[in-house]
């Protein structure tokens, strides 16, 4: 089965050098790509462990800016039931979007390199990142998640049509 369709391992021991060194493989591939999030399964490995950050023209917290977090072993737990449909593309499906429903608030825990705790809460943007990063280390791409299969396809035929209609992806 390839890797991007099946169930991520967990991580037995977060400080494991080997687990530093993919991290930073990823760092880098995110870095690249221009992309916010990243797991490990979009780089070929089996394992239960995600990048991501929100910049701070994409955050709608008091905060602003979410920096580059690592979560490992991510656990997640929705805050309410609503769900917001919102455009999503991926580094492992270039050129294409679709219109995506997920929560709009969730509580997310894990552990960093170190095997510290992180916990933290997260509203729009930054809990669509989330989940949407989450989703690969259950082998579940974002078209999965569509509630209607026409509102996904290339980005620019996407854009032109919703052009016609004053949305923007």
């Amino acid at each position: 089965m390839p890797v991007l369709a099946g169930i991520a391992r967990p991580v037995e021991d977060p400080t494991d050098p080997k687990i530093h060194r993919l991290v930073a493989d990823m760092i880098e591939t995110l870095a690249d790509s221009g992309g916010v999030g990243l797991a490990a399964p979009q780089v070929h490995v089996p394992l239960r462990v995600m990048i991501f950050h929100v910049p701070a023209n994409r955050s709608t917290e008091a905060e602003g800016a979410v920096p580059l977090t690592v979560l490992i072993n991510p656990q997640l737990t929705p805050l309410g039931e609503e769900m917001v449909e919102d455009w999503e593309g991926c580094l492992s499906l270039p050129g294409l979007t679709g219109l995506v429903p997920r929560y709009r608030s969730l509580r997310y825990r894990g552990v960093d390199l170190d095997g510290r705790e992180v916990e933290r809460e997260a509203r729009d943007f930054h809990a669509r990142v989330v989940q949407h990063e989450y989703d690969h280390l259950d082998g579940v791409l974002y078209p999965r998640r569509l509630r209607d299969p026409s509102q996904f396809g290339f980005v620019e035929e996407i854009r032109k049509a919703l052009a016609a209609n004053r949305e923007q992806p």
